[in-house]
């Protein structure tokens, strides 16, 4: 389950969701970041409460942080509250680099590869030297203890899903169809197999709410406005028939013009949106495309603002469906390539 993040809902929503669904058992937390929490204190204070839910942090913005900040928020909150903890890396949107935090979005697909490359080295308890077209780091290494770390990669397109096939354990997409899903698992398998490396998982967030009522579709579609222009999340929602939406956001449309042109029928086609029969349908479908791992991402409302009612309808079906659940996958030690010196070692 990912931790929801909606812009009409109290921002203190996530530790009730969050406690919800430690105490239902779905078998790891996403903590990602938007506009409220910084994700590296949000997991601590989550991490720290009663509960034994796994948790990884991200996706985060590799513009934002360097590879040295993101290695060391992911080693200080697994020390911190002793449980599992991994990372995912993503490219965000230009308006929350450029315009939120005063950064440029720079070659995004290369700049992944690299943090990725330094960020797993790190977190191996290297010491690492690396000059990369992008990032470089020189000289530093964790003081904390390191600990088996999941690495995931955010991907858009075929070259942001060749540097995650060539550095991740994982891959995790966001507001996707299950075609979508087909399509890129098989890309990723193939990739994979250019890299000589094993297909990293698929993991897909899935917004969801069960018997949803108006309230809850009008808030998914405001959530989706800030999406449409962003360049990944437009081509998936131009793939899904959905261009001429994209297209007006992109002109700088208003956003109350964008929303009022967003149809219930995409807030449909990239989420899970019905009662217990549709919900296992569509849950199904992403499985059948390729979904190692389906993230629910609740909707929240006021009368539910832990979206207990969305995870205890998903955990139900998810309970008929259940296979034995896997052991904590450590991760590959792959070796940094880009310019390392002999000192840098195996990442």
């Amino acid at each position: 389950m990912s931790l929801p993040y909606w812009q009409d809902r109290d921002p203190m929503d996530a530790l009730r969701v969050a406690e919800t669904a430690d105490k239902l058992g779905y078998r790891r937390l996403w903590v990602g970041e938007m506009a409220t929490f910084d994700a590296f204190a949000l997991a601590t204070a989550i991490g720290l409460s009663p509960g034994r839910i796994p948790l990884c942090i991200g996706p985060l913005a590799v513009d934002v942080r360097t590879p040295a900040i993101i290695a060391m928020g992911t080693a200080s909150v697994a020390a911190l509250t002793g449980r599992p903890v991994g990372i995912a890396l993503g490219s965000s949107s230009t308006v929350v680099v450029r315009d939120w935090h005063g950064r440029e979005r720079q070659r995004t697909a290369l700049h992944l590869e690299e943090t990725a490359r330094i960020v797993r080295a790190l977190l191996d308890g290297l010491k690492v030297d690396f000059d990369g077209e992008v990032e470089r780091t020189r000289g530093y290494r964790l003081r904390l203890p390191p600990a088996p770390c999941e690495l995931t990669v955010a991907a858009f397109g075929e070259r942001a899903l060749a540097a995650a096939a060539r550095t991740a354990d994982r891959v995790v997409l966001n507001l996707v169809t299950p075609e979508q899903v087909s399509r890129s698992a098989a890309l990723a398998a193939d990739l994979a197999a250019r890299a000589g490396r094993p297909t990293p998982a698929i993991s897909v967030w899935v917004t969801a709410a069960a018997n949803p009522s108006r309230a809850v579709y009008d808030s998914v579609r405001r959530g989706l406005v800030g999406y449409l222009r962003a360049p990944g999340y437009g081509t998936m929602f131009t793939a899904a028939g959905y261009g001429e939406l994209v297209r007006l956001a992109r002109t700088g449309a208003h956003p109350r013009e964008v929303l009022a042109a967003v149809p219930d029928g995409l807030v449909d086609a990239v989420g899970l949106f019905g009662g217990t029969e549709v919900l296992a349908e569509r849950l199904g479908a992403y499985c059948a495309a390729g979904a190692d791992e389906v993230v629910i991402v609740p909707a929240t409302v006021t009368d539910d603002p832990s979206g207990q009612h969305t995870l205890e309808t998903l955990a139900g079906i998810a309970h008929v469906r259940a296979e034995p659940a896997e052991p904590l996958r450590v991760p590959r030690r792959d070796t940094l390539r880009r310019r390392t010196s002999p000192g840098a070692g195996d990442g």
